[in-house]
């Protein structure tokens, strides 16, 4: 029924329905937004580079690498001590 024959006429004002469907999705749009924002904040703030490392326990205050070793015990069953293997 909107023809373009007349450059004259305009659209049909927002009736108070209009405007409040708009301003529900608006408003949706907001909310998630702010909720990622605040998923996002807190996953950062709780993984700010932490890594793991699977060294034994108490190895940073051993004197020697050998003394650090002799207490691990996926090394107990190495076998002979007299022959020590070191990987850097």
């Amino acid at each position: 029924p909107w023809a373009m024959s007349s450059p004259n006429r305009t659209a049909p004002p927002l009736d108070l329905t209009d405007i409040a469907i708009i301003a529900g999705v608006i408003a949706a749009v907001a909310i998630v937004l702010i909720c990622l924002l605040i998923v996002m904040l807190h996953y950062m703030c709780r993984h700010k580079g932490t890594y793991h490392t699977n060294e034994a326990k108490g190895t940073e205050f051993a004197e020697s690498a050998d003394a650090a070793l002799q207490g691990d015990p996926a090394l107990q069953d190495a076998g002979d001590s007299s022959r020590k293997e070191y990987f850097i």
